[in-house]
């Protein structure tokens, strides 16, 4: 394999992909096997799930939060999506030279707050720091590790025709919350990141309903990327109605000033859902009985199971097929 690591390498998307598959799988795992948020592994008896994520964001504080949120939330919630309960978090810093301990003291507290709400511990750890110039202020690896009961087992091979498609709440907070914070593109918003633990809600979800099949965290490369990889593992056509996505009217001009689509930037705080169209009410009163869920929609259906495709029906009738994230969209985002 050619070429050099870009950015793009890095956003979730379409050359992330590539590079996982090609790269990554091609030496530790089964390239035929569907991409989760976490691994499945049995051990006597029971079914562990594990992830691992690093965190590089920048800035470190954002509107909403801050890396160290962030990267308990992220993992927390790639646990959750997956089906398991969130038992134990280990995190490892890399810091650098020079950065400060007042900061570093903010961003602990806010781990230890996060892990609390989902009643995870943090059991271990490791602090490397780097001459000054090596890395930028703070980088944070976590790993997660939970169990899944019998009666929380997801079932994404059982995903038919009609099945409905949900997504938790407003896409794109956290991307656009990002970018305002850099302050490179004269953005200016009150948009605040999404970035939250969903173990409450989504707990709830997997006790109210028997039906869902699959759940997954739209961080990067947005809702279209969790969805094109949802279409293509297993097999089944969605289609999304443009006009039933939530987005909230400050994210939406951000895009359109900018030259973004909403369904492509990140989240932090969100889920689709695929469950049965017989259980989607019952899903919708469970999540928005949640702050985080308040604004829980229907935004598509399985149209097929014969082929892996993502469509969108746009605002004008029309409909054209979405693809994984391309190119650079924007980098360091969580």
């Amino acid at each position: 394999m050619n070429g050099r690591i870009t950015l793009a390498h890095g956003d979730g998307g379409e050359q992330a992909h590539r590079l996982i598959q090609d790269v990554f799988i091609a030496a530790f795992g089964d390239s035929s096997a569907p991409m989760m948020d976490a691994a499945i592994q049995p051990v006597s008896g029971a079914k562990l799930a594990v992830t691992t994520d690093s965190f590089v964001v920048q800035p470190i504080f954002f509107p909403g939060g801050n890396i160290g949120k962030l990267a308990v939330a992220g993992t927390v919630n790639d646990l959750i999506v997956s089906g398991a309960e969130p038992l134990y978090l280990t995190c490892g810093f890399i810091l650098e030279e020079g950065f400060s301990l007042k900061e570093l003291q903010v961003i602990v507290k806010s781990m230890a707050e996060e892990a609390a709400k989902s009643n995870v511990r943090i059991v271990a750890g490791d602090t490397k720091v780097v001459e000054r110039g090596a890395c930028d202020g703070i980088f944070i690896n976590t790993t997660g590790i939970g169990v899944i009961r019998e009666e929380r087992q997801l079932h994404p091979t059982a995903i038919t025709e009609g099945d409905s498609v949900i997504v938790t709440g407003t896409i794109g907070d956290h991307g656009v919350s990002i970018i305002a914070a850099r302050n490179e593109l004269g953005l200016r918003t009150d948009v605040l990141s999404d970035c939250a633990s969903l173990t409450a809600m989504l707990s709830d979800a997997l006790i109210s309903t028997s039906t869902i099949r699959i759940m997954r965290d739209p961080t990067r490369g947005g809702l279209a990327t969790s969805l094109v990889e949802i279409a293509e593992d297993f097999g089944v056509t969605v289609e999304l109605d443009e006009e039933e996505i939530p987005v909230r009217p400050d994210v939406q001009g951000a895009c359109e000033l900018l030259g973004f689509e909403p369904i492509y930037l990140a989240n932090e705080g969100k889920a689709v859902i695929i469950v049965s169209q017989s259980e989607e009410m019952q899903l919708l009163e469970t999540l928005r009985r949640h702050p985080e869920g308040a604004n829980a929609a229907v935004i598509g259906r399985v149209t097929n199971t014969t082929k892996g495709q993502l469509l969108l029906r746009t605002v004008f009738g029309s409909s054209r097929r979405l693809h994984r994230l391309s190119g650079v969209l924007l980098p360091r985002i969580c």
